[in-house]
């Protein structure tokens, strides 16, 4: 959550980090590049709040006050469920588990390969080791910044009902009236059809034995 304390004076242990990879993987030299981003919500990381509740364990804080912050964290910056699980000796040399859990929080199907967020950590104290297991269940966000951009497989989509329109109320004698309206055009429109389709009598063009008659003789 702290970038500057990755990257070190003038950007000293970045570049320790990236030595140290290449080594470690024996990768060509001037191959590996590591950049150090910021992140967006530090409450819904799972990572960074398994760092958070093991420092605060480090420091001496009892272990039930300093789960209930993380998980009280963590549910008011928007996440749906979050399990936090402490084993060790936690009180005294009998070691013991404590299982601390809010919200709804899905354990098995594909969602859970995107929907939780994971994350292990060990804590070596004076009377022995700790462990450390939170999850965080993830909002659906439609643009993918918060959480997943894939809706659950039994999400289901209620929209709201239309506004009924209102509908004007007509006595019995507009309705007569309505009526005889639409009678009267349609008995328009059909008598101007029939005037249109009636045929126009045409002239008759002469026959060829009346042609000659006609013509004067010599």
């Amino acid at each position: 959550t702290r970038t500057q304390n990755v990257l070190g004076d003038k950007g000293r242990r970045i570049r320790e980090l990236t030595s140290l990879v290449q080594k470690r993987f024996n990768f060509p030299e001037g191959n590996v590049e590591l950049y150090a981003e910021r992140v967006p919500n530090r409450a819904l990381c799972a990572i960074a709040q398994a760092e958070s509740l093991r420092y605060k364990l480090l420091g001496g804080l009892a272990v039930r006050r300093a789960c209930y912050g993380v998980l009280r964290f963590i549910m008011e910056n928007g996440a749906k469920g979050v399990e936090i699980r402490i084993n060790g000796k936690l009180r005294g040399q009998r070691a013991k588990g404590m299982k601390f859990r809010d919200g709804y929080m899905i354990k098995s199907g594909d969602a859970v390969n995107y929907y939780v967020d994971e994350a292990i950590r060990s804590i070596l104290l004076k009377q022995g080791t700790i462990g450390i297991k939170v999850k965080i269940m993830l909002p659906w966000d439609r643009q993918g910044k918060v959480g997943p951009r894939k809706p659950l497989s039994d999400y289901c989509a209620i929209n709201d009902p239309e506004e009924p329109k209102a509908i004007k109320s007509t006595t019995h004698r507009e309705q007569r009236d309505q009526t005889a309206a639409v009678q009267e055009t349609s008995t328009t429109t059909q008598q101007s059809t029939q005037q249109v389709t009636q045929p126009q009598p045409t002239a008759e063009k002469p026959t060829q034995q009346q042609t000659t008659q006609q013509q004067p003789t010599a």
